[in-house]
């Protein structure tokens, strides 16, 4: 059970008070927008190219991009080196204070240091820039103070900051932390360009998410094979091919030559549309019912050209063939669901 704040009674909050609340929502969201535009202004006419100048360095770094912060600015930094590594940039974040306890045995003279503090007099990074300056790693400093310490003794400084705080006593990290995780997606996306980073390498990096299945799955890891397959050949007869479409649960059967080359199926549409028109099966083969040439995927395409394929063509299922047009798989539209690729 969870238990209100101390000085919060429900009923006293109005609509005095709930006009309150949305006016500051409205004016934090104005001020932060603001901060962001700000430093998009001061990029634009920017004459020293710091910007271009960062990501020189970090595209020159044949190490990691190892990114630093302590209290808001950790939380920030943490998520900029999340991002960095999620798009072909290898980055990892490091603790200042963990650092000067051993952590900084994660830097190397190959790395790329990233520096994130507000003030730009963190005693905690001040303690640690030193050193890795001096092993030969470079230093960027993403401060609020271009005079500062920090910003003084980088290879490059990004000046991120900001007119005013959203809080209302302008104390809490808001505009500053918002304006820093912008400007940190500015580099990350700069980079990720520079890279000719592209969907099939972020599907790489996110195996579990929902582009990652759709880009790395492909049909042979997921169609039916072997005697999973349902098959029949052309001389079958119509009642011997329904038992073999119930058998292997797939509502269709595919007819094949004697090389095993698909040259027809039949599927539960098709049988409900064909009682409408015969009344004795008896005397059918299924070559005289089948549709010829069915259309067909390669065992190597991606999973999801088999859903585009289905959904062109209103289709539940399809067949999966080799460069040699031997049916070697089948694949139903719930397969497709079943390994999350739709």
């Amino acid at each position: 059970m969870s238990v209100p704040h101390a000085n919060f009674t429900p009923n006293l909050f109005d609509g005095k008070h709930a006009a309150r609340a949305v006016e500051l929502a409205l004016q934090t969201l104005q001020i932060e927008a603001d901060a962001i535009l700000a430093i998009k202004q001061r990029l634009a006419r920017s004459q020293d190219q710091t910007f271009a100048q960062a990501i020189a360095l970090l595209l020159q770094c044949d190490g990691r991009v190892v990114v630093s912060g302590i209290g808001k600015s950790g939380h920030i930094a943490r998520k900029i080196a999340a991002t960095l590594a999620s798009t072909g940039t290898p980055a990892l974040f490091v603790h200042p204070a963990e650092a000067a306890h051993g952590d900084l045995g994660m830097v190397t003279e190959r790395d790329a240091f990233v520096a994130i503090s507000n003030s730009g007099e963190t005693a905690e990074l001040l303690a640690i820039v030193p050193i890795i300056k001096r092993m030969g790693a470079k230093l960027i400093a993403m401060t609020g103070n271009p005079a500062s310490s920090l910003a003084q003794l980088a290879n490059v400084h990004l000046d991120v900051s900001v007119d005013k705080e959203a809080c209302p006593l302008n104390l809490a990290p808001t505009a500053s932390t918002t304006a820093t995780l912008a400007v940190g997606d500015a580099l990350a996306v700069a980079l990720l360009d520079a890279h000719g980073f592209k969907e099939e390498d972020f599907a790489r990096s996110h195996p579990g998410g929902a582009l990652g299945r759709r880009l790395l799955t492909h049909v042979r890891d997921i169609m039916r094979s072997g005697d999973a397959i349902p098959a029949v050949t052309a001389d079958t007869s119509l009642s011997a091919a329904l038992l073999e479409i119930t058998k292997k649960g797939m509502a269709m059967t595919a007819v094949v030559d004697q090389d095993f080359h698909a040259v027809g199926v039949f599927t539960d549409g098709d049988l409900r549309r064909l009682i409408e028109e015969v009344q004795d099966f008896s005397k059918l083969k299924i070559a005289d019912v089948m549709h010829a040439n069915p259309r067909t995927i390669g065992p190597d395409q991606l999973a999801v050209d088999a859903v585009h394929i289905m959904e062109e063509f209103r289709i539940n299922q399809l067949l999966v063939a080799d460069d040699s047009g031997k049916l070697v798989g089948a694949l139903h539209i719930h397969d497709l669901t079943r390994a999350k690729v739709i």
